[in-house]
């Protein structure tokens, strides 16, 4: 069953869990299959992912920082595979149109989603991530601040439980296949600016939504309680309960319609 699972001593200060389970490869290699364009891979490994994805016959670009993992792979794959030696933090991704795939580096996560996140050209992700991570990005039983400050540009969706033992060496958790897709339309135009105001409300000090908004001094009492009505959300709802269209929704009732403006592309400090 798990025919790779020889080559899988990994390098423990580099975070490697390889994937060995055929079932899981199946799954990933599906999603990406509904996909367009050229697959960039993060964090090759020998091949778990990269052979299988590679019988598209799509251009694929396959990432892995260890240099003996990447020789060997290079030896091995077909000539629509470029591996590149590098590590994925630091390796400037395709201006073009692109799908992002891989098993991350649990260690590395949140670092990595943030440099995903403010990247400009990929369309869609298929990421294996920790299962919480998942569960987090994707707003169940309540989003994160990173979440919350990138809902208007990407839709997050779970698609699966991972158990622990589809990997070797077997990590402490289990994992989960994220998908993340860029909306045709971003719901906000000034990225900046709303992100400021997600950071603002996540840690504003209330107890409920009310008070923690109102402490921002952007929204008045009548209207936020109209809003609060027409949404049905809780004055004592937290930030993480609300969905991406309501947080567009009280960004613009925060925002007078002279200060909208549209700086999409504006460095994110998330």
């Amino acid at each position: 069953m798990h025919s790779h699972a020889r080559h899988h001593g990994g390098r423990h200060e580099l975070g490697q869990n390889f994937l060995v389970d055929r079932g899981v490869i199946t799954t990933v290699t599906d999603l990406v299959a509904r996909t367009n364009g050229p697959i960039v891979e993060i964090g090759a490994g020998d091949g778990a992912l990269t052979l299988p994805l590679s019988r598209s016959g799509r251009a694929l670009t396959a990432v892995e920082i260890d240099p003996k993992r990447a020789r060997r792979l290079d030896r091995r794959a077909p000539e629509n595979v470029t591996v590149v030696n590098d590590d994925i933090l630091r390796y400037r991704l395709p201006r073009h149109s692109h799908v992002l795939v891989g098993n991350v580096p649990f260690h590395l996560t949140t670092s990595l989603l943030r440099r995903l996140l403010a990247a400009d050209a990929w369309q869609e992700a298929v990421l294996l991530v920790q299962w919480e991570v998942a569960r987090r990005r994707a707003g169940v039983g309540g989003a994160s601040m990173l979440t919350a400050a990138w809902w208007p540009w990407y839709e997050f969706a779970v698609h699966s439980r991972i158990p622990a033992r589809a990997f070797r060496p077997m990590p402490a958790v289990d994992g989960g296949l994220l998908t993340m897709t860029r909306r045709d339309h971003a719901l906000v135009s000034d990225r900046r600016a709303y992100q400021d105001f997600v950071r603002q409300v996540f840690t504003g000090r209330g107890r409920g939504l009310r008070e923690i908004v109102l402490r921002t001094g952007r929204v008045d009492g009548r209207a936020l309680d109209r809003w609060l009505r027409a949404q049905r959300v809780s004055r004592q709802a937290l930030p993480k309960d609300l969905t991406a269209h309501q947080w567009a929704a009280l960004w613009e009732l925060a925002t007078p319609p002279s200060t909208r403006s549209c700086r999409s592309h504006v460095k994110s400090t998330f």
